[in-house]
């Protein structure tokens, strides 16, 4: 007998004159059995996907279409495993050593793809987030675009001056798109905190911080800054205080104000005013940009001026000043 007959075994698969080693009819069935399974998936889950696009309608981040799409996605998942492990394992294989041995180094060397793929299923149970949210996610801010079995896709978004110095550095100033699509693996939420600004309370206080001098008329500056967060910040009060309700009853969150309010701080060269009010989560800058153009507005009227660091010189030495003759 033959080395190639060894090997092959008496039904080889043969192109032309190679023999193709470990490759038999019964083999080769299987592939094509596992390639027409691939396509019937892909096809089904493409037409499901048709139909909850004209069934439901809506925009991508709708949380029916959402999670219909992500059902589609997990059915699609466990029909191929499924059909996989049907077409290649009979009741006559031996599969104990195969598998143990196959699921060692599957696990070894796809650890981070296992991590990302239970992270899945984590964020679909938990409250974690989801697409249409706006998260801080391994380092990039931004909204949720799209999320995958293996990496969450994010739009990114500037950040606010106090942290425009952070990794990765961004050149819009505010939290507004830049136009970069970021992936980040869905295993990072295991080893990184997750901030939700819109999960279950979609609102944010935010603060404007003006320096004063101590001679300024400062409660006139206190009416103003309160004046500008009435006209432009404030939100549903009915809506903020329900949101505000719910985070109190589902977490251990005392009591918060929703009204703006004015704090005083003494500092060396000026006092200053810090402004604390709530906004919804999104439209953070054109808020701040119409009560920055009021308070300047109205101090200029109250002829009221913003303190700076000023230096006065109190002493200089002596000069001398000699010209030499030609």
């Amino acid at each position: 007998m033959s080395l190639t007959a060894i090997v092959a075994g008496p039904s080889a698969v043969k192109i032309g004159d190679v023999t193709l080693v470990g490759v038999n009819a019964q083999t080769g069935t299987k592939v094509l059995y596992t390639l027409a399974l691939l396509a019937v998936i892909a096809a089904l889950r493409g037409l499901a996907r048709l139909a909850i696009r004209r069934v439901l309608g809506g925009e991508v981040a709708d949380p029916k279409r959402f999670w219909a799409r992500q059902g589609v996605q997990v059915a699609a998942a466990v029909a191929l495993l499924l059909g996989i492990l049907s077409i290649w394992i009979t009741p006559e294989s031996d599969i104990t050593t195969g598998v143990g041995l196959i699921s060692a180094g599957l696990a070894f060397a796809l650890q981070q793809v296992i991590l990302s793929l239970a992270a899945y299923f984590v964020i679909l149970r938990g409250d974690t987030f989801g697409v249409g949210d706006r998260i801080t996610l391994g380092g990039v801010r931004g909204d949720v675009v799209q999320l995958g079995f293996l990496k969450t896709t994010i739009m990114e978004m500037g950040q606010p001056p106090a942290v425009a110095t952070a990794d990765p550095a961004v050149w819009v100033h505010s939290r507004q798109y830049t136009g970069r699509l970021v992936t980040v693996t869905n295993g990072a939420i295991f080893k990184e905190p997750v901030y939700n600004y819109t999960r279950d309370f979609p609102f944010i206080w935010e603060e404007i911080v003006l320096p004063v001098e101590y001679s300024a008329d400062r409660a006139r500056v206190e009416r103003i800054l309160l004046d500008a967060a009435r006209d432009h910040a404030m939100v549903d009060a009915d809506a903020a205080r329900s949101a505000l309700a719910f985070m109190q009853s589902r977490y251990a969150m005392s009591d918060a104000s929703l009204a703006p309010e004015v704090y005083w701080r003494i500092t060396d060269n000026w006092l200053e005013l810090s402004l604390r009010f709530l906004v919804p989560a999104r439209g953070v800058r054109g808020v701040k940009d119409a009560m920055s153009r009021d308070i300047l507005a109205a101090l200029d009227e109250a002829g009221i001026g913003l303190a700076s660091a000023t230096y006065d010189i109190v002493g200089l030495p002596p000069v001398r000043i000699e010209s030499q003759a030609p």
